[in-house]
């Protein structure tokens, strides 16, 4: 068994770039629908190819469509790997970039089911 350690790159300040856009709070746990049925983690099986919603945390100078703090759905697969970083405050949160032509809808509120479509 590997050992691996858990360190967040510690940032002082995190700006996106031209119209780029950074998202954190995209899950990948399983979770239960409105309806009450229990969906699996299934991210990396074809049943988990689905759109995810995210929280925008920073965007670059040229960005039009969103602002920090609202919610995006994104379709599957377009954002990058996540990086964890820990913010002036201590807080630690895992960020990724998503791709802008891929947003599909934007929301000022956290959906309360982030389920998309029939999986």
């Amino acid at each position: 068994m590997k050992a691996f350690l858990y360190n967040a790159m510690q940032v002082n300040e995190l700006r996106a770039l031209h119209d780029h856009v950074i998202v954190s709070d995209m899950s990948f746990d399983e979770r239960l629908s409105n309806g009450g049925v229990l969906l699996r983690s299934d991210d990396m099986k074809s049943q988990g190819v689905k759109p995810r919603w995210a929280r925008v945390y920073a965007v670059g100078p040229k960005q039009t469509d969103v602002k920090v703090g609202e919610w995006v759905l994104i379709t599957h697969g377009r954002w990058t790997r996540g990086v964890l970083i820990r913010d002036a405050s201590g807080e630690e949160y895992t960020v990724r970039r998503v791709d802008t032509n891929d947003l599909l809808m934007v929301t000022d509120e956290q959906p309360a089911d982030n389920t998309i479509g029939s999986g």
